[in-house]
């Protein structure tokens, strides 16, 4: 399905840790496979208009995708896909993906991981996922976030590229400091006492 590899295509590139860090971290943990479900758009309306070469879905309005350990929503979805076949048909046979725009509001979540902007593209020809508009990305339970003016995340090679004013939110480290060295024992003072000298025992 169209709209589901779209989404793979989205989560692959936005899920994974923007610091090395925070994905080694990730990576260390089982994986356990959830188990998969439908699906699901929903929206205020729908609208799908098609060509010889390619077929645009429309949602908008309250957008609401649910997929397998995935929630997305935004206010509006706009999935283009390649299509062959019969031209005259309305709907052709679906080849791939050619974009995939998310718009408004964006959140995806994932797992302990979150991604939120005003607009997230797929560009699955350059397997790259651009964030923009005030783009977030966190692992809730890692305490890592990552912000940025724009986010180009690229599938498959763990690498986000943030060009300008990105900053980095890691969790607390431990304090880092030299320990407290014991204090000196220095010369008496002029004026202290003279030490008692040791008693003998009478016999």
């Amino acid at each position: 399905m169209i709209l589901r590899r779209a989404l793979a295509l989205l989560l692959l590139g936005a899920a994974p840790a923007p610091l090395i860090l925070a994905a080694e971290t990730t990576a260390t943990r089982p994986a356990q496979a959830p188990a998969p479900v439908e699906t699901v758009v929903q929206s205020d309306q729908f609208e799908m208009v098609s060509s010889a070469k390619e077929t645009t879905f429309t949602y908008r309005g309250n957008v609401r995708v649910t997929a397998t350990n995935m929630t997305l929503t935004c206010d509006n979805l706009v999935i283009i896909a390649r299509r062959s076949g019969d031209p005259a048909l309305l709907v052709g046979k679906q080849e791939r993906l050619k974009s995939l725009l998310a718009t408004g509001r964006v959140r995806i979540v994932q797992d302990d991981r979150e991604a939120t902007a005003g607009r997230a593209e797929v560009l699955p020809d350059d397997d790259k996922v651009i964030l923009t508009e005030s783009p977030v990305v966190r692992s809730t339970k890692d305490g890592w976030e990552q912000r940025g003016d724009r986010m180009e995340l690229h599938r498959g090679e763990r690498r986000a590229v943030i060009p300008s004013n990105p900053r980095t939110v890691l969790p607390a480290l431990k304090d880092l400091g030299y320990d407290k060295l014991p204090a000196r024992k220095g010369p008496a003072p002029a004026n202290a006492p003279p030490a008692a000298s040791p008693s003998t025992p009478k016999p």
